[in-house]
C-alpha cells in the first residue's frame, strides 16, 4: 500500500497538477481501474480517484481512454458524474464524486428488496437513455460497474467499451473481448459469432441480457456464473416472468431494458412501490400544491426505513429544507426534517441543520416557532453551546412578549430544554427578568407553567441571595393566585426547593404565606400545602434544637445582701403566669442601690429630687417624657388607655411587611430599648455640674415604707381577732370609724423651704380598749374599707 502511495505521488510529481490527494485505495473486483478514495485541495471535499496504468496495461489503454472520453461526454443523473481527468504517458486519472462499488452492500445483504427495486430502476432509467438517447451500447453491465454516491443513489460506470452504433470503427466490435470476465457476461450470440454479430440484432439485445445478469447478483449477494443464469433464486415473484423475457435465447425477442422498466412501473407491477414514486417527486417539492405536500410527506414516512440513510441525508433532507425555507412547507415538512436529522451525526447535524434552524428562529411565523420549540428537545443536544447562547437564545426571547399565549407557554416550557445551553449570565439575567413578566401573564395556564419552570431550573440559578430573594418572591405571589393549579404549583415548588432557603427565609417568610392555604376552599390545595408546611416545620425544628438556649448572660439568683426573692421564681411557677411574675420578682430582687430619682437634663431640674410616689406640687413643671420611650410606654405612664390594633389583611402583609413591623412597634414599644418592667440597663448621662445630696434611708419625707408594713400586716394577723363592732375606736366622726392613714401629703423637696409633713395617724400609738360583748345582733357593714389607706 505505501509503495503504490509513493509510486502515485512520485508519477504525480512528474505530470501536470493534478489538485487531488490520495487517500485509502477501494477494493474493485473486474475492472481496469484501480479506485482510491480522495480529496480535493482546494476545499476538502470528498471525491474518488481512479486510475489506469500505462506502463503496465498498455493493451487496454484504449479501454481506458474510451471510459474517459464517455464519462466527460454522457450528462445524466445516472452516470458517475467526473470533476477532472489528468493523462500523461505513465497514467491516466478521473477524479469523480465520491463513491464506492456496489458490490459491498450487495454481498453484505444489507439492503432491503425496495431499495434494490429503486436502485435497479435507477439503472435501468439510465440504460434506456444509452440505447434510446445516445444510440448506444454499453457492452459491460454488471454489478461491477455499478457504484452507489454519498446519497445512496446507484451510478452507472464501465463505460470501457461503450459506442455508438453510428459509428463504423466501434471500439466495441474490436475489443469487446479483451474486458475482464468478458465470456461469463457476453450474450450467447456474441459468444457464438462474436461481437460484429451485434450489429444485425436490436441495439437494445446486449444490455438487456447484461441487465438481466445485474438483476440476479443485486437480489443474490454474488457474482453470477454459467450456472446459475436464468435462476430466479429470491427474485421478487412479480418480476419473473419479465426477467425471464430478459434473457431470451433470441435476440429480436429480447425483452428491452425501457420495456422492462415500464411493464414495472405500470399499476401493480414491481416497480411500483411508494419509494420509486418519492424518489420522482422530491425534486419538485417546493412546486407541490398543499394536498400534494401532505399527501408526500405522510407516504415518506412510510417509507423512511426502506430509504438508505445516505439518501434521506444528501438527497430528501437538502429538498426539505428548501421547501422549510423557501417552499411553504411549514411545521409538517419541518417534522419530516427532525426525523431524518435524528439518523445524522453530529458532524453531520452542524454541517447541514444548524444554520437552518438558526435562520428559523429568526423566522417572524409563529407556526414555525411553535414547532421549533416543540421539537427543541430533539435538537438541543446536537447544537453547540455557542450557537444556542450567542444566536437562538436572542431570537426566542421574543416569544415570551408574543400576543399569541400559545407562543408564550411554549417559550416557557422550552426554557426547561434550553437552561443547560445558557450562560450563567444570560440565566440569571436576561432569562429571568422575562420569567418574571411571564408569572403576572394573563393566562393562568401561562403564571402556572412559570412557576412550575422556576421550580425546575432553581438549581442552575445563581448560588446566591439572589436566587432565594428571586424564588420566595415568585412562589409567595403565586401562593396568592386565584387560580387553583398555580397555588398547587406554588406548593410543589417550595417542597422541591426547601433545601435552597435558609432557616431564617423559611421561618419569617415562606412559613406565614403557607399558613392560608392550610384552610383554601379547594381540598387539593390544602393537602399539598399541609404536606409542605411540614416540610418546613420539620427543618426549622431540626435547627432550633442546635440552637442555645438563651444568648443573654446567665442573671443573679440573690439580692443584693444575699436574701432570697419574696415571690415565686420561674423554677417553683409553672402556671401560664408564673412566667410573667417570675419576670417582674426577679427585676425587683436582682435591684440594687438607693433609691434616687432620675434627672433630667436641664439645669432647671438638676437639684430637685423626689421619690416615684409622691406626686409633683402644683405649678411645678412636669418633666418631658425621654423620646426613646415607645408609645405605649408613655401610655402607661400618664394613665391613658392603650390604643387599639387594627389587623392587617394578607396582600397588605406580604406586599408591605415592613410596614407591618412599623406599625407592631408603635403599637407594642420598642421592647428591645425600653422595658416598662425592667430597671433602665444602663444610667442616663447626667449633669454633674452640683453633686446630689445624701438621702435619708427609710425617712426621706415620709416615703411608706413597703417591707415595715408587710411585716406589720403579717403579725397583725397573728393576734386574735375580735368580730366587727365589739371593738370601738378612740374618735368618731360623723358616726364613722376614723381610719388609720399612714400617707404623706405635700412635695418634699431638698431645699431649705421644703416641709416635712408627718403622720397623720400612727398605728402603733391608736390601741382600742376593749368594751363588752353586745349580743344583740348588728346590720352587717357593706365593705369593712381595708383598702381606703391606699387611696
Amino acid at each position: 500500500m505505501d509503495f503504490l502511495k509513493s509510486a502515485v505521488a512520485s508519477a504525480i510529481s512528474k505530470g501536470p497538477p493534478f489538485p487531488y490527494t490520495f487517500g485509502d485505495r477501494v477494493n474493485l473486483d473486474q475492472s481496469i481501474w484501480t479506485l482510491y478514495n480522495g480529496t480535493r485541495k482546494e476545499d476538502g471535499s470528498d471525491c474518488s480517484i481512479f486510475t489506469f496504468d500505462i506502463t503496465t496495461g498498455r493493451s487496454r489503454l484504449p479501454l481506458a481512454r474510451n471510459a474517459v472520453r464517455k464519462m466527460r461526454t454522457l450528462r445524466h443523473p445516472g452516470v458517475l458524474r467526473v470533476h477532472d481527468t489528468v493523462e500523461t504517458d505513465t497514467y491516466i486519472y478521473v477524479a469523480t464524486e465520491r463513491v464506492i462499488p456496489l458490490e459491498w452492500p450487495a454481498r453484505r445483504k444489507s439492503l432491503s428488496v425496495e431499495t434494490l427495486k429503486w436502485g435497479l430502476q435507477t439503472v435501468a432509467g439510465t440504460l434506456s437513455f444509452i440505447n434510446d438517447e445516445a444510440s448506444s451500447v454499453h457492452g459491460n453491465v454488471r454489478l461491477t460497474s455499478v457504484f452507489t454516491s454519498q446519497s445512496g443513489e446507484w451510478r452507472l460506470g464501465g463505460f470501457e467499451i461503450l459506442s455508438s452504433m453510428k459509428e463504423d470503427e466501434a471500439i466495441i466490435y474490436s475489443m469487446g473481448s479483451i474486458t475482464p470476465d468478458s465470456g461469463t457476461y457476453c450474450p450467447p450470440e456474441v459468444s457464438k459469432s462474436g461481437w460484429d454479430v451485434i450489429k444485425r440484432h436490436p441495439l437494445s439485445a446486449t444490455d438487456s441480457y447484461g441487465f438481466a445478469l445485474l438483476v440476479f447478483e443485486v437480489f443474490n449477494g454474488c457474482l453470477i456464473n454459467s450456472e446459475s443464469i436464468g435462476q430466479t433464486k429470491n427474485l421478487p415473484p412479480s418480476m419473473h416472468q419479465s426477467y425471464k423475457r430478459l434473457l431470451n435465447q433470441n435476440p429480436k425477442a429480447r425483452l428491452s431494458v425501457s420495456h422492462f422498466r415500464d411493464q414495472g412501473r405500470r399499476s401493480g407491477g414491481f416497480f411500483d412501490t411508494p419509494l420509486i414514486k418519492l424518489s420522482e417527486g422530491i425534486e419538485g417539492l417546493g412546486l407541490k400544491s398543499d394536498g400534494e405536500r401532505e399527501e408526500f410527506l405522510s407516504e415518506l414516512d412510510k417509507v423512511a426505513n426502506d430509504f438508505p440513510e445516505e439518501y434521506f441525508t444528501a438527497k430528501v433532507l437538502p429538498e426539505l429544507l428548501k421547501s422549510v425555507e423557501f417552499g411553504g412547507g411549514g411545521p409538517k415538512v419541518f417534522a419530516s426534517v427532525m426525523k431524518i436529522g435524528a439518523r445524522l451525526s453530529d458532524e453531520e447535524y452542524n454541517s447541514k441543520l444548524t444554520p437552518v434552524i438558526v435562520r428559523l428562529f429568526a423566522n417572524p411565523d409563529r407556526a414555525i416557532r411553535v414547532c421549533l420549540l416543540d421539537h427543541l428537545p430533539s435538537m438541543i443536544e446536537h447544537l453547540p453551546q455557542k450557537t444556542v447562547n450567542d444566536k437562538i437564545f436572542p431570537q426566542m426571547v421574543t416569544g415570551f412578549a408574543d400576543v399569541a399565549p400559545l407562543v408564550r407557554e411554549q417559550t416557557v416550557k422550552a426554557v426547561l430544554t434550553i437552561i443547560s445551553k445558557l450562560s450563567d449570565r444570560t440565566v440569571n439575567g436576561e432569562l429571568l427578568k422575562h420569567l418574571a413578566k411571564t408569572s403576572n401573564d394573563e393566562q393562568p395556564g401561562i403564571r402556572t407553567n412559570t412557576t412550575i419552570c422556576l421550580g425546575k431550573i432553581s438549581r442552575s440559578l445563581g448560588v446566591n441571595q439572589t436566587r432565594q430573594k428571586v424564588l420566595i418572591a415568585a412562589f409567595c405571589r403565586s401562593l396568592r393566585d386565584p387560580f387553583v393549579h398555580a397555588r398547587n404549583a406554588a406548593l410543589l415548588a417550595l417542597a422541591a426547593t426547601s433545601d435552597l432557603f435558609n432557616e431564617d427565609d423559611c421561618a419569617i417568610k415562606v412559613l406565614p404565606a403557607l399558613c392560608p392555604l392550610l384552610i383554601d376552599k379547594e381540598k387539593l390545595v390544602r393537602d399539598q400545602a399541609s404536606k409542605t408546611f411540614d416540610i418546613y416545620v420539620q427543618r426549622i425544628r431540626k435547627h432550633a434544637s442546635t440552637l442555645p438556649d438563651s444568648i443573654l448572660p446567665p442573671s443573679a439568683t440573690t439580692t443584693a445582701n444575699g436574701a432570697m426573692p419574696r415571690i415565686g421564681t420561674p423554677q417553683n411557677d409553672t402556671g401560664w403566669t408564673g412566667w410573667a411574675i417570675s419576670s417582674f420578682t426577679n427585676k425587683l430582687a436582682t435591684a440594687s442601690g438607693e433609691m434616687q430619682a432620675k434627672p433630667t437634663n436641664t439645669k432647671a431640674n438638676v437639684g430637685e429630687v423626689r421619690p416615684s410616689s409622691v406626686p409633683p406640687t402644683t405649678g411645678t413643671h412636669k418633666p418631658a417624657v425621654a423620646g426613646s420611650v415607645s408609645q405605649l410606654h408613655r401610655q402607661a405612664v400618664t394613665g391613658s388607655s392603650a390604643p387599639v390594633l387594627t389587623r392587617t389583611t394578607t396582600d397588605q402583609f406580604f406586599t408591605d411587611a415592613q410596614d407591618e413591623d412599623d406599625e407592631i412597634d408603635l403599637a407594642w414599644g420598642d421592647t428591645a430599648e425600653d422595658s416598662f418592667f425592667d430597671a433602665p440597663l444602663e444610667p442616663e448621662a447626667t449633669v454633674d455640674t452640683q453633686p446630689l445630696l445624701p438621702i435619708s434611708k427609710f425617712d426621706d419625707g415620709g416615703e411608706p415604707d413597703f417591707e415595715g408594713w408587710l411585716k406589720a400586716q403579717a403579725e397583725a394577723k397573728k393576734k386574735p381577732s375580735l368580730p366587727k363592732g365589739l371593738s370601738k375606736s378612740s374618735g368618731l366622726a360623723n358616726g364613722r370609724q376614723n381610719v388609720i392613714r399612714s400617707t404623706t401629703t405635700g412635695h418634699v423637696g431638698l431645699g431649705s423651704d421644703a416641709k416635712k409633713l408627718a403622720s397623720t395617724a400612727n398605728p402603733a400609738s391608736k390601741v382600742t380598749a376593749p368594751k363588752a360583748i353586745d349580743t344583740k345582733p348588728k346590720e352587717p357593714a357593706g365593705d369593712d374599707d381595708w383598702g381606703d389607706a391606699w387611696d
